[in-house]
């Protein structure tokens, strides 16, 4: 699935990772939204419909889930020192 970030509107990134269904430690999965609650929808979505997880595994996973602002991953002062 592939989500454009929308200019102007406020930013969520949502990174859950997916040890447990792949078996990669470094696998995780990132969806967005416009608030955090649309990018934790937008996984519970990913999961269950393209990596087949069941509700109960769902749940787990988005207990485990970093949603933040995506201005912090993007923002240029961020990478400046």
């Amino acid at each position: 699935m592939v989500q454009q970030i929308r200019p102007g509107e406020p930013q969520y990134i949502c990174v859950i990772p997916v040890e447990s269904i792949t078996g990669n430690q470094e696998e995780e999965i990132m969806t967005f939204g416009v608030s955090a609650d649309q990018a934790k929808h937008q996984a519970e979505e990913l999961l269950a419909n393209n990596y087949g997880c069941k509700r109960l595994q769902v749940v787990e996973l988005i207990q485990q889930a970093i949603c933040e602002p995506i201005g912090q991953w993007c923002s240029a002062n961020s990478h400046q020192e």
